[in-house]
């Protein structure tokens, strides 16, 4: 057998030990309680999100102003199982359809990071020099200004709608993944397998694209999970200090919290409810980055 063969034969071996390793890692998660958890949080919020027509029983909109009575807001009861807002409008209403919102805004803020900051992290780690120190150097600026400071900065810069919501939130994503991409790259370079497709004659552009990038692709899948846990509560921040969509009558979780406080005495209901499902849309994500963390990287696996 020829050097060129053995090492050929050698990266199929790599090749496939990098298919069981995945395996592995999905077995991991599935044995993992925490992460299963997880995704059951998830398949919760998404089924909600993508079915709200169908589950909310009234219009998120509708005011029945016949119910409020002075000084009280109706809790829960048999007509509105989770009470109502100070303009009568049904509370599970308006949290059903606000999963949808706070699922497409951190969807849509997640493709907007994670598509640019891996383009800006592949161009730092796979060409190296003077376009590594350019990148890293711009987010490190933006690394710079806390995420939620720097969301509301975008936000104010572009008036209030809901794409604006989801630009900031990408933009701010946009160096955590440019970062993360490219110190996974510079990790792989020196790796076996690596050396052994330079030793063969392989180019640089396809030892990138074919096997340094598949390698460090892991982090980010952690990350993607974590960033859609971060993108609802920094949505629902900037609902809260009114930066959200331009309709006030639009049900986001937020805006539903800043609503409260002029009633907070008198309805708490109003103010829990969609602060348990803020926390517990997040729990799911977490639980679920938590779980993929232990399973790909070997330094966490119990």
């Amino acid at each position: 057998m020829s050097l060129s063969e053995a090492t050929a034969a050698e990266l199929s071996v790599e090749g496939d030990e990098i298919t069981g390793r995945w395996k592995d890692a999905f077995q991991r998660v599935l044995a993992n309680k925490a992460a299963v958890a997880g995704l059951v949080l998830i398949a919760i919020f998404v089924l909600v999100g993508v079915f709200a027509p169908l589950l909310a029983p009234y219009d998120p909109q509708a005011q029945d102003l016949s119910i409020i009575r002075p000084g009280v807001i109706p809790g829960p009861s048999a007509d509105h199982w989770l009470g109502v807002d100070s303009l009568g409008r049904d509370l599970l209403s308006r949290i059903i359809y606000g999963a949808r919102y706070s699922l497409l805004v951190g969807v849509a803020s997640l493709i907007i990071g994670a598509s640019l900051g891996l383009l800006l992290g592949g161009l730092a780690g796979g060409i190296g020099g003077t376009v590594d120190t350019v990148v890293m150097r711009i987010t490190d600026m933006m690394l710079a200004v806390p995420g939620l400071l720097f969301a509301i900065g975008v936000a104010a810069l572009l008036g209030r709608s809901l794409t604006t919501v989801m630009i900031a939130i990408g933009v701010v994503n946009i160096p955590v993944f440019a970062r993360l991409l490219r110190g996974s790259m510079l990790a792989q370079r020196n790796s076996d397998y690596v050396l052994a497709a330079r030793s063969i004659g392989v180019r640089p552009s396809r030892i990138t694209l074919a096997h340094v990038v598949p390698n460090s692709i892991a982090p980010v899948l952690v990350q993607g999970t974590l960033a859609l846990a971060t993108a609802i509560i920094e949505a629902a921040g900037l609902a809260y200090l009114g930066l959200g969509a331009n309709d006030p009558g639009i049900p986001e979780w937020g805006r539903m919290l800043a609503e409260t406080q002029s009633y907070l005495q008198r309805g708490p209901h109003a103010a829990i409810f969609p602060g348990l499902a803020i926390v517990i849309a997040c729990l799911g994500f977490n639980l679920l980055g938590d779980g993929l963390r232990e399973a790909l990287d070997p330094k966490f696996r119990r």
